[in-house]
């Protein structure tokens, strides 16, 4: 079922043996790859694809990263990461997350944080966004969640 535009994209992702440490619990690290993995998918399915943005020209690398933990996740764990685009200029963007624990009925937060990221040419020159993706960007922001 599509998302609305106007709510967090969610993305599910069950957590796997080798992303915790021996007791089991996610290492702090790998939330990161949770937010990007996150971002990728509010990205496809929002405003365009992978290969789509390629043809830009540019990528989006991470600047600046802040992560705020409230609880653990575990290994089986079904979380869901919810990202918004709550900033956008020409030379950066925000996006901001959060992890939450599927337990049935209620959701738990677990982690929440933010990344921002500015445009580089494939030779690692900073640029500006394009106006084409600010276009298609700027209708998609929003307050960032409590």
């Amino acid at each position: 079922m599509p998302q609305s535009q106007t709510s967090p994209h969610t993305l599910s992702i069950r957590i796997i043996y080798a992303d915790t440490d021996a007791a089991g619990v996610v290492y702090h690290a790998n939330y990161l790859r949770y937010f990007e993995s996150g971002r990728t998918e509010f990205m496809r399915d929002r405003i365009c694809s992978g290969g789509e943005f390629a043809q830009y020209g540019i990528v989006l690398v991470v600047t600046e990263s802040w992560m705020r933990y409230k609880a653990p996740a575990f290994y089986d764990d079904l979380i869901i990461v919810e990202t918004l685009l709550t900033f956008i200029s020409r030379v950066k963007c925000r996006f901001s997350y959060r992890v939450l624990r599927d337990e049935g009925e209620r959701r738990k937060l677990l982690v929440k944080g933010c990344t921002d990221l500015a445009p580089v040419t494939k030779d690692g020159r900073l640029t500006r966004i394009p106006a084409d993706l600010i276009n298609r960007m700027t209708p998609l922001l929003q307050e960032e969640s409590s």
